[in-house]
């Protein structure tokens, strides 16, 4: 029967949730699945730390119905945030051949090394600096985003010297990040070399594919804020 009650707060905040959410940038009401999942996991994570935190039942139930309501708005406000992000960087790369993947509350931007790099090389083409120049302006504005780059190559040649040409990579693309206004604190580089394939290094169209850097954006704990504005 406890369980029960615990669960009617629960899940009336989901129902809220998942309805329609206001987009605090532009002031309008959308349906967003990802801003309403963050809603809905926001809004039971709240409630039951909100439950546990009462001493009898009715303030047991009083407290999660509060806390439903609170993590939903958190939670929906980082979805909000994450949304709009992501489609100022599809308008912003449209054309540029780096490839945009929503996942959950991140954001993964793939640049393959067609786009970024020479053969063999570190440094930086024009196109990939024309097209860090879109990442980096929306960047400047959500400030409340971590920003982890991530070189990767294919299998062919010495291990360590992939390993090595990867972390130059991912490095070339935080130092350039940073010369164009993104603060060094937010950025986190590393080099996995070989050893996250995501297409088989037996052929020439899968090595291309796993030659890349990957660049994902993560809400910080401030982006829940911005469901308020």
């Amino acid at each position: 029967m406890r369980f029960y009650r615990l669960l009617t707060p629960i899940a009336a905040a989901l129902l809220v949730a998942g309805c329609a959410t206001n987009d605090p940038y532009g002031g309008q009401t959308q349906r967003s699945n990802t801003t309403a999942t963050g809603a809905g996991i926001g809004a039971a994570v709240g409630a039951v730390a909100g439950a546990l935190s009462g001493d009898g039942s009715t303030s047991r139930r009083d407290r999660a119905l509060i806390g439903a309501a609170v993590g939903a708005a958190a939670g929906a406000g980082v979805g909000a945030y994450m949304d709009r992000q992501e489609r100022q960087l599809r308008d912003s790369l449209q054309g540029s051949r780096i490839e945009i993947d929503r996942r959950g509350d991140e954001i993964l931007l793939n640049m393959p090394s067609s786009v970024t790099f020479g053969f063999d090389s570190s440094e930086l083409t024009a196109q990939a600096r024309d097209s860090l120049n879109e990442v980096a302006n929306v960047l400047r504005e959500y400030t409340d985003t971590r920003v982890n780059i991530a070189g990767h190559t294919d299998s062919i040649g010495d291990a360590n010297y992939n390993q090595r040409l990867s972390e130059r990579r991912a490095q070339a693309v935080g130092s350039y990040l940073s010369q164009n206004g993104v603060s060094p604190v937010r950025l986190n580089t590393v080099g996995y070399g070989e050893a996250q394939p995501i297409a088989s290094n037996e052929t020439e169209q899968g090595r291309a594919q796993n030659r890349r850097v990957e660049i994902t954006l993560t809400p910080t704990e401030g982006a829940q804020n911005y469901q308020a504005q």
